[in-house]
């Protein structure tokens, strides 16, 4: 036998191609035995000491009598658990054959070369426990285009079984590429190998659904579990919370979570700390503290990211002291705060427009050992942005350059608002230039800023410019026209302010109640209360609630006690039927 080095594949140790030729017989016996003899004492050697990477990237061994092989990480068939790859974390480490391949994969190379590499490398166990670790790799750094060629190869090449998991991470990664159709091409072809879907399938499947809008084929994965006897459980539910909180698909969710309650599904701390972030980001943070009062009834334990996710539901309201409650709560139950927890009540204190209180946490997070991250900055920059401190913005902005961060888009768009607010346009023009040096492209938020700072600084033409190219590149949105309608509004341009208000339904776009609030202002300023009121009756047909914004305008156009008592009544009322706040 003739013995070659494999040509695609880059080699550190033999990796063998065989060719017929003289002696096959001999050689070949006596390298089976090498490779027999190597792969026992691997295994004998690994009987009782195993290794592997714990969730911090710590290397660790394990005694393997003391553990069982579903907890230490086994990857045929075990060891998967949806959302965070294998069970508590424990990932093995890769032998010196899946860091080549997964080095070689890496290089980007043409998918019929990796597989013509993998063609010409021996089927062992070893191999297929190889490949998987490899996917598991790709998966934990999010690189789901690389996962798909070697999974497929063990599904289309190779002539091993494919296992559950394969099955599972090429649908993870078809799902995140939102590739709906081959997702559910691998689906049937699970079926059709006869392996048995499990719930994370279900999961991952609804998952990519959600993620791609898909609800009504979402609601069919729900369905065909039961099909098949195979009731919904936690995981199932957990997924579907998720990818509908992602979608921002509020009262969908709340459904979702009431038939779970309905059908007796034990909800987990999982379930609470994702209904907690659906009602925050739908600002309703007293209904997040309720579903947190709902799960310590029931004698469910919160952990870090549900008390950080009730931080953040207070946050966006600008709650400061509820969400600082929390947070000692937190602390009292033994939690450690995070960056993520700092992050949230700062973002508390930005939104009640107190800077120097998310100056304090930020400097409490940085004495108590816990690096600042990017989104840290961010959120320091909006602060001072908010309260009209561009100059200690723009500090802050050039101390996360310093830190050796790169400034992102939002990075970028924060600054942009911040010198927007105290109409500063020129500076604006030289931050959208230096964005467009760093590489990035412009998008639509920060567009909107560059637009408003036109606004403020007075400069309607070349606000009137900037608009139009938005409109011609499709990048307006209703924000944009918010801005537009209270430019105009203000400079006393009613005639214009309508047309811009207009163009938001033109465009297919749902007026907000900044748009109606911004509309309301020119008319409220002339004391034309009739026409105020009339416009929040059209505002509520079209299904737009009044807020606080929306009642100090109402309160700019009264003109006498009569109709500050009837806006007085219509405050008090907000909470009801939108039908019930106009009888007057």
């Amino acid at each position: 036998m003739r013995i070659e080095a494999l040509l695609y594949y880059p080699v550190t140790r033999p990796r063998w191609k065989i060719n017929a030729s003289q002696d096959a017989t001999q050689e070949t016996g006596l390298i089976d035995a090498e490779i027999n003899s190597y792969a026992y004492s691997e295994r004998k050697n690994r009987k009782y000491n195993g290794a592997y990477i714990d969730k911090d990237g710590v290397s660790r061994t394990f005694d393997r009598k003391k553990i069982s092989r579903k907890r230490g990480g086994a990857m045929r068939g075990r060891g998967w658990k949806y959302g965070s790859g294998f069970v508590d974390g424990v990932f093995p480490v890769l032998s010196p054959m899946a860091q080549d391949i997964l080095e070689f994969v890496q290089k980007g190379t043409d998918v019929a070369k990796i597989w013509e590499s993998l063609d010409n490398i021996p089927s062992t166990h070893n191999l297929f426990d190889d490949l998987v670790n490899v996917a598991v790799q790709f998966r934990m750094n999010k690189k789901w285009d690389l996962i798909i060629p070697v999974c497929e190869w063990i599904l289309y090449r190779s002539s091993f079984r494919p296992d559950i998991i394969c099955y599972n991470l090429l649908i993870e990664s078809y799902g995140k590429k939102r590739q709906l159709n081959k997702a559910e091409s691998i689906y049937m072809a699970l079926l059709d190998a006869q392996c048995v879907p499990t719930e994370d399938t279900y999961a991952l499947l609804l998952r990519a659904y959600c993620n791609a809008g898909s609800l009504h084929r979402a609601e069919g994965v729900i369905s065909e579990m039961r099909e098949h006897g195979i009731p919904p459980n936690a995981t199932v539910y957990n997924a579907y919370l998720d990818g509908l909180l992602k979608a921002r698909c509020t009262e969908k969710a709340v459904e979702v979570y009431q038939r779970m309650k309905r059908e007796r599904c034990r909800a987990n701390t999982e379930t609470f700390t994702l209904m907690i972030n659906v009602y925050g980001k739908a600002k309703q943070p007293m209904s997040s503290m309720k579903v947190f009062n709902e799960m310590k009834s029931i004698g469910c334990k919160p952990n870090i990211c549900t008390y950080t996710a009730l931080v953040n539901a207070f946050a966006r309201e600008g709650l400061c002291e509820k969400a600082e409650e929390v947070f000692e709560e937190m602390q009292q139950a033994g939690h450690e705060p995070d960056v993520y927890a700092y992050n949230a009540l700062m973002e508390a204190y930005s939104r009640a427009g107190l800077p120097q209180g998310a100056s304090e946490i930020f400097s409490l997070m940085q004495h108590m050992g816990c690096e600042p991250d990017r989104a840290s900055y961010n959120i320091l920059v909006d602060a001072y942005g908010r309260a009209g401190l561009h100059e200690d913005a723009e500090a802050v902005f050039e101390e996360l350059k310093q830190r050796g961060m790169s400034p992102t888009m939002k990075s970028h768009m924060l600054l942009l608002a911040a010198h927007a607010r105290s109409g500063n346009a020129a500076r604006c023009e030289e931050v959208m230039a230096q964005l467009h040096k760093s590489g990035l492209t412009p998008d639509t938020f920060a567009l909107n800023a560059m637009l408003n700072a036109y606004a403020r600084a007075g400069r309607l033409d070349d606000m009137e410019r900037l608009l139009a190219a938005m409109e011609r590149r499709g990048d307006a949105d209703v924000g944009t026209y918010n801005v537009a309608v209270n430019a105009y509004g203000r400079a006393g341009y009613v005639g214009r302010m309508e047309a811009a208000f207009a163009a938001v339904a033109a465009r297919g776009l749902a007026a907000d109640v900044v748009t109606w609030t911004a509309r309301m202002g020119p008319y409220a300023r002339r004391k034309e209360y009739g026409r105020c009121v009339g416009m929040v009756e059209e505002m509520v047909d079209a299904g737009c609630y009044p807020d606080a914004g929306t009642a100090r305008v109402l309160l700019a156009a009264c003109s006498d006690e009569r109709q500050v008592e009837q806006v007085t009544a219509i405050v008090r009322s907000m909470h009801k039927k939108p039908k019930t706040l106009f009888t007057i």
